[in-house]
């Protein structure tokens, strides 16, 4: 096997600091000859290349901390892409978000930094990195969804709505570029053990033994669907079937959730 063959990727990782993007930085750098890690945290983006050097002396790692929110931090982790050697052909939009809220209080720049973040920030990403994985003969780009963005569930009204919609979007540009050399793929995990839960969060999901992976169980999950022919994959039994029924029979995932509901209440902020 070739190194061509062993490391077929040159990646840009988005969210790259966070619980999750960590644990798919270290699960994807034995495939990657080149890696751009991308989070707004400086600190922690260097002590995870300092991690993937001691474990690959020879991946090139370029780090830039940007905040993906603004058109400025989009150009400058575009720039930076074009750095790595041999171009980017895969891009990972794992950047995210979340807030457990009730949503008639739920604070208006709350809702704008969800929709901002988690939605129109990797939409307009892809836009920026079209021309370079187009440029690839095996470019792709695979935005990181949630469970969440088939099932609404209370308390996530706004954070639903943007998983939602990127799914949707990279439904849309999927069938849009499927004549040309670009794929577009969608992952997305269920409950999983990370930082952006909240305590609130994490009594509810307690009391409604809800199951959440650890980070590095949904990278290796990741790795498996990278090396796939899938275009989707939602991960979790029962949560696999509560989204075929949902796209269904949406009436029984209605009931089976209400059911829950009183529990959910005495755990959602107001």
């Amino acid at each position: 096997m070739s190194v061509a063959e062993a490391k077929p990727y040159r990646a840009v990782l988005t969210g790259a600091a966070g619980g999750i993007g960590q644990s798919l930085a270290l699960a994807l750098a034995a495939s990657c000859s080149a890696m751009l890690l991308v989070g707004r945290n400086a600190e922690k983006l260097s002590a995870l290349r300092e991690k993937l050097v001691a474990l690959h002396p020879d991946l090139e790692i370029l780090l830039i901390a940007a905040d993906l929110s603004s058109d400025v931090g989009r150009e400058a982790t575009l720039i930076a892409a074009k750095s790595l050697p041999g171009g980017v052909n895969l891009l990972i939009n794992n950047a995210g978000v979340s807030d457990f809220h009730a949503f008639a209080s739920q604070p208006m720049d709350t809702v704008e930094s969800l929709i901002t973040t988690n939605l129109l920030s990797p939409i307009l990403l892809c836009q920026k990195f079209l021309p370079l994985l187009q440029a690839q003969s095996n470019g792709q780009i695979v935005n990181i969804g949630s469970v969440f963005g088939d099932i609404g569930y209370p308390g996530f009204a706004a954070y639903c709505a943007t998983k939602s919609g990127l799914r949707g979007f990279t439904q849309a540009l999927r069938r849009e570029l499927s004549d040309s050399r670009v794929r577009v793929r969608y992952f997305a995990p269920r409950a999983t053990r990370t930082g952006i839960n909240s305590s609130a969060v994490d009594q509810m999901n307690a009391a409604l033994k809800t199951q959440a992976d650890e980070p590095k169980v949904v990278a290796q999950a990741f790795m498996d669907f990278l090396r796939s022919d899938r275009n989707e994959r939602v991960l979790g039994w029962p949560e696999q079937l509560f989204v075929l029924i949902n796209r269904l029979r949406y009436q029984i995932t209605d009931n089976a959730i209400g059911k829950q509901l009183e529990v959910i209440k005495r755990y959602l902020p107001n």
